[in-house]
């Protein structure tokens, strides 16, 4: 029996857009980046209780408990996500604490139609005893140690995070919002140097399946900008695997709707800029 509890927001059973193949997905709560394109606001904090969702919620899903923490009753809630869009803390009450083992039953049931597992978030790295607890017991689980263990994160960890997960992890996708520190930092509240780290240390462990670039018109896309990430990256390994993944508005907070969604064009030149400077494997969506 394996007691580890992880804060998670929510799991997809099946998922081609998280890793190679079709994967499980876990979605894990709490983050250290505050994206300005962030898609999933409501992951980066944990709900503090302040209650100010109770009153937007029409169908009493959601209470204070006996503990002073808001309960959310998932049998009545109708998934309107009024809580969420009224959350100023970027939160939400939908988070549980789940085990292991509770994960491992759910996998089990979709395991004959999947390639593996991915943990995501808000930052997988932020809850690295569970996430190593939940790799571990999947190697360890015969119907289910075929599978492959992926890590979905922002990169921003201590190397020390990475040797932990390492043994049990079969790769990770790094994203990179930006090479430059000072673009990194408007992008993200935080510096991008373990980010660039994470990147060279796990490439050297073999564990980089994939870096992945966000890219904003006007934000982090000047051509000079994105010659230099190509060369810093092709140095790292030349035969790197890109997903360049232009902005999209969709879900993202207010002050993140003024910002520019790319076009075909854009794409175009910046898969250009990546595929002309190294032997790349690029793709863009």
């Amino acid at each position: 029996m394996n007691s580890a509890r992880g804060l998670i927001t929510d799991t997809i059973a099946f998922s081609s857009v998280d890793g190679p193949g079709n994967r499980f997905v876990v979605f894990l709560q709490g983050c250290n980046f505050d994206c300005i394109a962030c898609h999933n606001p409501y992951t980066i904090n944990v709900c503090n209780d302040c209650g100010d969702c109770l009153a937007t919620c029409s169908t009493g899903a959601l209470t204070f408990g006996n503990d002073g923490h808001v309960a959310w009753n998932e049998a009545v809630c109708e998934g309107t996500d009024t809580c969420l869009a009224t959350c100023s803390w970027d939160a939400t009450p939908k988070a549980r604490s789940r085990q292991v083992d509770e994960l491992l039953a759910d996998i089990r049931r979709a395991a004959p139609f999947l390639s593996g597992i991915t943990v995501s978030g808000g930052e997988a790295t932020q809850q690295v005893e569970f996430v190593h607890a939940l790799f571990s017991a999947v190697k360890a689980d015969p119907a289910l140690h075929h599978l492959t263990c992926f890590i979905d994160s922002n990169g921003s960890a201590a190397r020390e995070v990475w040797s932990r997960l390492a043994p049990v992890m079969d790769g990770a996708m790094i994203d990179l919002k930006c090479i430059d520190p000072q673009i990194h930092h408007v992008m993200t509240g935080q510096p991008n140097d373990q980010v660039l780290e994470s990147i060279r240390y796990l490439d050297a462990l073999g564990k980089l399946h994939e870096v992945r670039l966000l890219l904003i018109p006007g934000v982090n896309d000047d051509p000079d900008l994105l010659r230099r990430t190509a060369d810093w990256l092709a140095d790292v390994d030349p035969l790197m695997r890109l997903k360049l993944i232009g902005f999209r508005s969709h879900g993202v907070r207010p002050n993140g709707r003024e910002l520019v969604q790319p076009s075909a064009e854009h794409m175009s030149r910046y898969r250009d800029a990546f595929a002309n400077r190294s032997q790349f494997s690029v793709c863009c969506i």
